[in-house]
């Protein structure tokens, strides 16, 4: 079953379902506690990692290196924006 997972790339979902979760939980405490990360903040805080993630996914399911190229790029460039752009807002 678990080789089932990976060779599906389903891990990779399964990945993403608990990070929307994770989100879901810091919204509510940031919102209804009024404590922690902004929410807008951890989306892009998170945005490198998901597209790498579905570069995994990609790689996982046999695509071409075009797509899997095409998430790590993506990646690349939302590291970039999150450490010159949202990091300089603090």
């Amino acid at each position: 079953m678990l080789s089932e997972l990976f060779e599906s790339g389903r891990i990779v979902d399964l990945i993403l379902i608990l990070l929307v979760i994770e989100w879901l939980f810091v919204s509510f405490i940031y919102f209804y506690k009024g404590k922690g990360i902004a929410p807008l903040n951890f989306l892009f805080h998170s945005l490198p990692g998901v597209f790498v993630f579905l570069g995994l996914r990609e790689a996982l399911t046999g695509s071409d290196w075009q797509m899997i190229g095409l998430f790590l790029g993506l990646s690349f460039v939302t590291h970039l924006i999150d450490l010159f752009v949202l990091a300089k807002r603090k």
